[in-house]
């Protein structure tokens, strides 16, 4: 199979594109080049703005690629220009989007008021009817985030008959080359030998998913190699979503730290670690479609995915560390005395 890859060289990319390069397909990049990435010297590699893929579509059609696997869909222009690029060229599109589409993210973030959702979270369960989730939080019209909305990107690339899309829903994604470095506010105090990490008691019960990169990329190469994936929408996750103490006890025993996890009431905690979310609303989605459909399962063990985490983290910390996020004083004064509080 020709599979052209647009982006391909960040975080989940290059183990998608050495899985599919390791079952003997014939694979192509498409990106700005500025990403380094250990890829097979046999991948194909075409450079240019993935915001300006329509600027490229001679050289992209002239691949042939039977199927296109979008993972830099960012704003719903992306979807569009992928549709009047590879329609009547490739046989399927599989995009990556977020478990951000779903309305219990609205409730989660504010921007959607209303009664707590149920969780897990099917496939087909209500989607935001709030558009571009984060213009509130970005300078203005320049920033590409303003203008980010999973939920038309999807919509508009279900809409094309001609060219079947395939929907991998994203969790919180953690790993080596993590951007967001979804671990460091814990790990960096562990490695500074805190006694207690802080939260609030809602956090510490809030649940949620998180896959580790390799097993969503596991989970991308079954959803463009299988043929029954075509027109179908998958979450991908780990198995089981366990809440957030969980999460940071998980952390602490591959950290070797054995410190507590202290839960109080939100208004007790400095003003840096307060919630700013609804943590009333979990975000667990429902994993049964891509199990049962395409026989997704894990390939690395949990253990072995959070020490490899651990270990890039602790070697690529980002930089610099927000000072006011790290107040150990104010931590400290809210304990009140290791011991007080449990």
């Amino acid at each position: 199979m020709r599979v052209l890859v647009i982006g391909g060289t960040a975080f989940t990319g290059p183990h998608i594109v050495r899985r599919l390069h390791a079952l003997g397909h014939d694979v192509a990049i498409f990106n700005r080049g500025k990403t380094e990435a250990d890829l097979p010297a046999e991948v194909i590699r075409f450079t240019g703005d993935c915001r300006e893929i329509e600027k490229h579509a001679e050289v992209l059609r002239g691949f042939a690629p039977e199927v296109a696997l979008h993972m830099a869909l960012v704003i719903p222009q992306d979807a569009w220009s992928a549709l009047e690029v590879f329609r009547g060229v490739a046989r399927r599109l599989v995009a990556i989007s977020s478990m951000d589409v779903y309305r219990a993210y609205g409730r989660l973030i504010g921007t959607e008021p209303g009664p707590l959702l149920d969780v897990p979270i099917r496939e087909d369960a209500p989607l935001r009817l709030k558009f571009y989730p984060y213009r509130e939080k970005v300078p203005g019209p320049d920033n590409l985030m303003f203008h980010y909305d999973k939920v038309l990107i999807e919509r508009l690339l279900q809409s094309e008959p001609g060219l079947p899309a395939t929907i991998v829903r994203y969790p919180m994604v953690y790993g080596p080359g993590d951007r967001q470095h979804r671990l460091f506010s814990y790990l960096k105090r562990m490695d500074d030998g805190r006694p207690a990490i802080l939260l609030s008691e809602e956090m510490a019960n809030w649940r949620c998913n998180r896959g580790f990169a390799e097993d969503m990329a596991h989970a991308v190469v079954l959803a463009v190699t299988n043929e029954r994936a075509a027109g179908r929408t998958y979450n991908v996750a780990e198995a089981g979503a366990g809440s957030e103490r969980q999460w940071i006890e998980r952390i602490a025993r591959g950290a070797g730290w054995n410190g507590r996890v202290v839960a109080i009431a939100n208004d007790r905690l400095p003003e840096k670690l307060r919630d700013d979310m609804n943590t009333a609303q979990s975000l667990v989605a429902d994993t049964t479609a891509i199990r049962s459909e395409l026989g997704y399962a894990e390939v690395v063990d949990p253990g072995e995915a959070m020490r490899r985490t651990i270990e890039w983290e602790r070697s690529h910390p980002p930089e610099p560390a927000n000072p006011e996020a790290f107040d150990y004083a104010a931590e400290d004064e809210v304990l009140g005395g290791e011991g007080q509080l449990s």
